[in-house]
């Protein structure tokens, strides 16, 4: 039996009918065809699915869709403004951050959540940031280095 999911996604609200079992990685791929959201490992292990729940990183393949039932999330795709890239988008493309490109999502997205929450971390924290997401392609110290110029200022919303 398929229970009422009501959750606002990028700024945009959604109702839907979901099985009871089905994990908001699913929801947000599958129903919602937002594909920015990577399916990595489906066990909270790579991060490559992080997303923003109410403002939380979380690993959207060990959520259940229903327990987001009420929220608000962002996924990769809610971080530009139109065709206009966030600031730590660009800074991810400026120094290299997205190698192979399949743990970009979640890095960001993990990286967005520490910014929201402590806008001047310290490299310790931005390390701590992204702990739990992998990259396979050893890209951590350019990420970091992106993060570093978002926090410095370098980089600026658009209007």
């Amino acid at each position: 039996m398929k229970k009422e999911l009501k959750i606002k996604v990028n700024g945009q609200p959604y109702d839907l009918f979901v099985k009871p079992n089905t994990l908001l990685s699913e929801v947000l791929r599958d129903d919602l065809g937002l594909t920015g959201t990577k399916r990595g490992c489906n066990s909270s292990s790579c991060g490559a699915c992080t997303v923003m729940l109410n403002g939380m990183s979380v690993k959207s393949c060990s959520v259940l869709a229903i327990q987001a039932n009420g929220s608000e999330l962002v996924t990769v795709e809610g971080l530009a403004k139109g065709n206009k890239l966030s600031p730590l988008q660009n800074a991810f493309l400026d120094h290299g951050s997205y190698q192979c490109g399949f743990c970009t999502p979640g890095m960001l997205m993990s990286s967005k959540a520490l910014l929201t929450e402590n806008p001047k971390p310290t490299k310790e924290e931005m390390k701590e940031g992204i702990d739990g997401n992998i990259c396979r392609c050893t890209g951590y110290n350019s990420i970091i280095r992106a993060i570093t110029a978002v926090v410095k200022g370098e980089y600026k919303e658009a209007k």
